[in-house]
C-alpha cells in the first residue's frame, strides 16, 4: 500500500501483517478511483477520516493538498499503525497538521469534536466502517445531528458493495455512489434548503 499522488507520493504505508478483523485498508485501486472523483476538493480542506485503520484515506487527501486531517480509531493496532504512517509521510508541509483521537464510534462522535463552544466543521469527511455492520448508517446519522459539516462538506462512506445505504440520512442526501469490485463508495453532501 502507498500513497498515490501528491507530494508523498510514492511513499510505503504500513499495514496489518496478516489478516485482521479489525483493520481492513482500502485498495490502491479503489483509493484512486475515489480521489479521481474528489478531484481537487483536498486541497487547502480540513479532513476527519473516521475508522481510520490505517491512515491511508486521511494521508492521501494530506498528500493531496489538506491542510488538517483528523485520525478516529478506536483499536490499538489500528492507531499503531496510523502513527507509523504518519511518520513515514514525513515531513508534512508547512501548516499542515495530522491529528489522532482515540474514540470508539460505536458509541457515536468523539465527544472532543462534537462539545464545546468553537466546533469545527470540516469539508471532507471519510466512514469507512467494518463492512456490514450497520454502523455506517449509525454514524451518519450521528453526522447529521452534529454541527461537523458546513453545506459545502462532503461525505464518503465505504461499505461492502453489494450494501443497501438510504438515499437520505437526516439532513444528508446521496449524490453518488461508485463500486470498485467489493468495495462501495456513497457519498453524501447536506441538504441545500
Amino acid at each position: 500500500m502507498r500513497i498515490i499522488s501528491g507530494w508523498a507520493k510514492g511513499r510505503r504505508l504500513f499495514t496489518p501483517p496478516g489478516r485482521t478483523q479489525t483493520i481492513r485498508p482500502t485498495s490502491d485501486r479503489a483509493r484512486e478511483a475515489l480521489f479521481n472523483i474528489l478531484g481537487s476538493r483536498c486541497e487547502n480542506s480540513t479532513v476527519l477520516d473516521l475508522f481510520t485503520g490505517t491512515g491511508a484515506l486521511g494521508l492521501e487527501a494530506l498528500s493531496r493538498g489538506a491542510n488538517e486531517v483528523v485520525l478516529v480509531d478506536f483499536h490499538r493496532q489500528a492507531l499503531d499503525l496510523a502513527k507509523r504512517n504518519i511518520e513515514a509521510c514525513k515531513p508534512h508541509p508547512e501548516g499542515a497538521a495530522v491529528h489522532i483521537i482515540r474514540h470508539d464510534l460505536r458509541k457515536g462522535l468523539p465527544p472532543s469534536l462534537t462539545n464545546g463552544s468553537v466546533i469545527k466543521k470540516f469539508d471532507l469527511i471519510f466512514l469507512d466502517p467494518p463492512y456490514s455492520k450497520g454502523l455506517s448508517v449509525k454514524i451518519l446519522e450521528s453526522i447529521s445531528n452534529s454541527k461537523l459539516y458546513s453545506d459545502h462538506t462532503l461525505i464518503v462512506v465505504e461499505e461492502r458493495s453489494s450494501e443497501s445505504l438510504p438515499d437520505q440520512c437526516g439532513q444528508l442526501t446521496l449524490t453518488d455512489q461508485r463500486t470498485y469490485g467489493d468495495t462501495g463508495f456513497w457519498l453524501y453532501s447536506p441538504i441545500q434548503l
